[in-house]
């Protein structure tokens, strides 16, 4: 039996993983109490969490979870709260403020706008994950029926197989963004920035003193007192 630490067995763990995160729907709503779709089928594969949380998969992710597994389905955790109809976003624009809240909460990018300038909701990418509603100051940002057209094309009677897909990216390129954005700037680069500058100042005031002891020396030029 492979100890749980070995590489291999890390392998193994990744790949199922991986299968499990298919399994969901992507809507990275956080009310299986992770921050994110992967990180949940991760902690199911640890055997930290049970298979019944994924409050938007209901039933049909379950059973999904348990067939991967070998584990017969269980009933959805209402700790992880209750299975409604899917809703889309809709921002009150005239009382949008532009705090930008709501689009450093959306966690697919699916909010558009720039900061004191009114936001508003793409409804073609939007999750329904109701992140964004809590994080708005003014109680400008309601809950909607989605736009006709949507979802019923994956095994998820209203999400689509397609959606998923563009979600899981979505939010993949949002992390990817954040953590470039808020990488510190490498101490060696900043110590090299430091040093060019010095050099820079030290170059400057060695011309400055060249230009001043060529002027002193030149003929012709009367000697003080």
């Amino acid at each position: 039996m492979l100890n749980p630490r070995t590489p291999a067995r890390a392998t193994a763990d990744t790949a199922l993983a991986v299968r499990l995160d298919a399994c969901l729907p992507q809507t990275q709503c956080r009310q299986c109490g992770y921050p994110h779709c992967y990180a949940y089928a991760e902690a199911v594969v640890r055997g930290e969490a049970d298979i019944n949380r994924c409050t938007p998969g209901a039933d049909v992710t379950i059973e999904a979870l348990a067939s991967l597994l070998g584990r017969t389905a269980s009933t959805a955790d209402p700790a992880c709260g209750v299975k409604t109809e899917r809703q889309c976003a809709l921002i009150d624009e005239e009382r949008c403020i532009g705090c930008r809240k709501c689009i450093d909460a959306c966690p697919v990018d699916a909010i558009i706008g720039a900061r004191r300038f009114m936001h508003t909701v793409m409804a073609h990418e939007c999750s329904g994950c109701e992140l964004c509603v809590p994080a708005c100051p003014v109680d400008c940002i309601r809950l909607v029926t989605p736009p006709a057209g949507r979802g019923c094309t994956g095994p998820w009677h209203d999400y689509g197989a397609d959606e998923a897909v563009r979600w899981r990216q979505r939010h993949a390129a949002r992390a990817a963004r954040r953590r470039d954005v808020q990488q510190p700037l490498p101490a060696l680069a900043a110590d090299e920035q430091r040093a060019r500058r010095q050099a820079e100042i030290r170059a400057a005031v060695d011309r400055v003193h060249r230009r001043r002891q060529h002027g002193a020396s030149r003929p012709g030029q009367p000697s003080a007192g």
